[in-house]
């Protein structure tokens, strides 16, 4: 039997530290540890030349349950939509008008982070409803 592995989910973004801000929020996610040598993430960033400050930036979960999250800097933008996202599950275990209140509250709490509400998907013989949503840079991921 093969070990289990680890992911770390890498975002391609124009602003890897406001992307990463608004995910850390989202998610309760932290920064990583400073690396020795450095007082802060923000003494290391300015420590590298010019064209690589503010190219990366990462959150972890506290615990050290979820994946490691990593923002990298790309030249392009986003064109098409995302063939991987994340689905952030708040309703779990929910249904009905139960499941759309949670579904409504927290899409709520992500807006005021910057995050932009595209469609409900409404519960359907097969699956329970879904509010489809772009993170600050447009990157598509559900409530679910």
């Amino acid at each position: 039997m093969a070990d289990v592995r680890t992911v770390q989910v890498t975002f391609d973004c124009a602003n890897p530290r406001a992307v990463a801000e608004f995910w850390k929020a989202a998610l309760g996610y932290v920064d990583p540890p400073v690396p020795p040598g450095y007082e802060s993430w923000d003494a290391l960033d300015a420590s590298l030349p010019a064209e690589k400050q503010g190219a990366v930036w990462a959150a972890q979960d506290p615990n050290g349950i979820g994946p490691r999250l990593f923002f990298q800097r790309v030249p392009e933008s986003k064109t098409v939509k995302n063939r991987l996202h994340l689905d952030v599950r708040v309703g779990t275990g929910l249904t009905g008008d139960e499941r759309l209140a949670a579904l409504e509250a927290e899409a709520t709490r992500l807006e005021a982070l910057g995050a932009t509400r595209l469609y409900l998907m409404e519960a359907d013989e097969e699956n329970e409803s879904c509010q489809v949503m772009q993170d600050v840079e447009g990157n598509e991921f559900c409530l679910d």
